[in-house]
């Protein structure tokens, strides 16, 4: 009888799983509580990026004129405003997530998967309680256990969402009405990113950052370009500003900051971090232990301290990304099951901060460099001398590349720019492939092309 793997969580971690597991033979049940795709599929990757495709069509078309691009009504009068209908635009947001939904649910059926609808427990003897949707219990035994949880918007007492004007990034896309004034606190990768939107979108934003700059654990140079970008088309930033509390009267959302200063608006997201979904899950008991935060603790193949069970995705803490909790489970599955698999590399994670401009970062990183944790070659390009970028209107934005002195590898790179999510592919295979930039820089470019900054940014790191 093949090996019965059960997964809890639909989200990435669970259902490429479950996936890996369904090819190499194994009889898979996903215990599933919010819908195939977790929230990455239906509140937060997948929403926030469709949102934010809108966004970045409003910023091409508001600063299309240097193009020659005229937009003018129907009598020939220039048109003085853009407007968004965002209760259309979030109505396409929901509506694409939940396809998303139902395409992954359609190919985990393919390939075999019992969904189960409902919340998993764990239980002595590597077995899951399942708290049935429809009422009930049931009991699942297994060979192996992987717990793909995720994690949810953290809160605080005093700054509590009311899912009307007081708002995690789960809840934005019930809005129909645009805001007035949107106050965003906390500038990490999530409030830069509904910030970035938002404003793209008309609408008066103020971010509340409690560090000295935005997206405090990124390259330095790409944090810096973003906030002069946001600033110079009309964002308020408000530095080293922490937030003591949240509260709503009437149709005002007041921020207080603990020096005293209050910051008042229309609506307010709240981007405080996540919480790991561990709670009753039965970690104790089963011997799982968890760390800072209550992550689940893991190792470099998604191992638990629980012989039998494994982890993966926002739970771990690891790095949240889809990709790594797809990857995390991947690797779960195959070192059960007996496949080829290498212990999960964070140097080789290619990651996107979807902004306007984007970043992006594979490998190791200036801070790193600047610690001395690892010796590296360092070479910035601005993309304002790229061809295309002047074509495009482009002025904001470098490509940054690390190489070892002596050997030229590629160990990591920077990309900041329209698009850097798509750029960044060329320096991940290089740092995956362990090239050197004399490799990188010899392999053929599109002219004119913004990919052609890589290669001449690896151009410049060539030594005779």
């Amino acid at each position: 009888m093949s090996d019965h793997v059960v997964i809890i969580g639909g989200g990435p971690g669970g259902y490429e799983a479950a996936h890996v597991a369904a090819q190499l033979g194994a009889r898979v049940t996903v215990v599933d509580t919010d819908g195939v795709g977790g929230s990455a599929v239906l509140t937060d990757c997948v929403p926030s990026k469709t949102l934010i495709a809108t966004a970045e069509l409003m910023t091409e078309v508001s600063e299309s004129a240097e193009l020659g691009i005229d937009f003018s009504d129907h009598e020939g009068d220039a048109a003085t405003t853009i407007k968004v209908d965002l209760a259309k635009v979030n109505a396409r947001v929901k509506n694409l997530a939940a396809d998303q939904s139902s395409d992954i649910a359609a190919r985990l059926d393919r390939d075999g998967v019992r969904v189960v609808r409902g919340r998993g427990r764990l239980a002595p003897g590597l077995s899951v309680v399942v708290s049935l949707a429809d009422g009930g219990e049931e009991t699942l035994e297994a060979d192996t256990i992987l717990l793909a949880t995720g994690a949810s918007p953290r809160t605080l007492p005093s700054a509590q969402p009311d899912g009307e004007r007081i708002l995690t990034w789960e809840q934005v896309y019930d809005l129909d009405e645009v805001p007035e004034k949107l106050v965003v606190v906390g500038s990490g990768v999530t409030g830069a990113e509904f910030a970035s939107a938002y404003l793209a979108l008309g609408i008066p934003v103020t971010l509340v950052s409690s560090r000295d700059r935005v997206l405090p654990g990124e390259d330095a140079d790409a944090a810096a370009v973003l906030e002069e970008v946001s600033k110079r088309r009309g964002m308020e930033v408000l530095g080293e500003s922490r937030m003591e509390s949240v509260t709503r009267d009437g149709d005002t959302v007041t921020v207080t900051l603990t020096d005293g200063r209050t910051v008042q608006g229309s609506h307010c997201i709240l981007a405080l971090g996540s919480v790991p979904n561990t709670a009753d899950l039965g970690l104790e008991e089963a011997g799982v232990a968890t760390g800072d935060g209550g992550f689940v603790t893991v190792d470099r193949v998604s191992r638990t301290s629980a012989r039998g069970i494994y982890a993966a995705g926002d739970c771990t803490g690891v790095l949240m990304l889809a990709s790594v909790a797809a990857m995390q489970g991947r690797i779960a599955m195959w070192h059960f099951l007996g496949d080829a698999v290498a212990p999960l590399d964070l140097k080789q994670v290619s990651s996107n901060v979807f902004t306007a401009p984007e970043i992006a970062t594979v490998g190791w990183s200036q801070n790193a460099v600047d610690a001395g944790e690892i010796q590296a070659e360092v070479v910035t390009l601005p993309l304002a001398g790229n061809a295309r970028a002047k074509m495009q209107g482009v002025r904001d934005g470098f490509v940054k590349l690390f190489c070892r002195p002596g050997t030229g590898i590629v160990v990591g790179g920077v990309v900041v720019g329209p698009r850097a999510s798509e750029l960044i592919h060329p320096v991940s295979i290089a740092v995956h492939q362990s090239l050197t930039a004399d490799q990188l820089a010899q392999a053929f470019t599109v002219y004119p092309s913004m990919s052609g900054s890589i290669a001449e940014a690896a151009r410049r790191l060539h030594k005779v």
